[in-house]
């Protein structure tokens, strides 16, 4: 298996001085048969910390009249796995995953968890190969304009239904797990919340958290509370 770092360049932005990172930034443990220093892991972790600190810095810049309360909400949106696939997805990284015999046959590559994972890799990469300037730049040049789009909620649906049911005197929401389908690499959830004062509703993802959103999300939006044409977080 090998890595195209001239493409991968041109894709990311930046020219690894060392491959050998980029290598290990796109390496799923199925792999290397599970040895998990030539995998993506440890370039994931660091790469999660530096994506945190270089988009609290840009936060802390673009709003300077925010108080801390809403740049920790803007935050929280911003590096959340969600957001990561997207932006995995925008370039293009699902072609240049490295996996298992198994894992390609089975569309790993296209999962949403792998891709977040390894967008955070790369960061990692780049900040370990170029320095802050570079993982800077890369963070910058796809999260900004996210960063920067109006009428985000800052509150996610979960936290919103929440202080709604308490400020109207409704009973706490409480989330059950209806289902879980799908292969082990790109599980769905079917997630139910019901509280006295509102009907059940139930909201379907890739992750329990997505279906728990999902479902908050379709009672505030029954409620009036949740505009109808925002995304679906998956």
């Amino acid at each position: 298996m090998s890595v195209d770092a001239t493409a991968l360049g041109d894709l990311l932005g930046h020219r690894f001085a060392d491959t050998a990172l980029l290598r290990e930034a796109l390496t799923h443990a199925s792999a290397v048969n599970g040895a998990q220093s030539q995998t993506y892991q440890r370039l994931e972790f660091l790469g999660d910390r530096v994506l945190g600190l270089v988009v609290a810095d840009m936060l802390f810049e673009a709003f300077p009249d925010a108080d801390e309360g809403e740049l920790s909400r803007r935050l929280t949106l911003l590096v959340r796995k969600e957001t990561c696939a997207d932006v995995a997805e925008q370039v293009g990284l699902a072609d240049h995953i490295l996996l298992g015999e198994g894992e390609m046959r089975s569309g790993a590559a296209r999962s949403r968890g792998i891709l977040a994972n390894v967008c955070e890799s790369i960061i990692g990469a780049i900040f370990l190969d170029g320095g802050y300037g570079a993982a800077r730049g890369f963070i910058a040049r796809h999260w900004r304009e996210t960063m920067l789009a109006p009428d985000r909620p800052l509150r996610d649906p979960k936290t919103m239904l929440q202080e709604w049911a308490h400020k109207e005197g409704h009973g706490a929401p409480a989330y059950r797990t209806l289902k879980r389908e799908g292969p082990d690499h790109e599980p769905v959830f079917v997630v139910e919340v019901a509280g006295s004062g509102f009907g059940a509703a139930t909201g379907t993802g890739r992750s329990k958290r997505a279906a728990e959103q999902a479902a908050a999300r379709d009672v505030l939006a029954a409620h009036g509370i949740w505009p109808d044409s925002h995304e679906t977080e998956q």
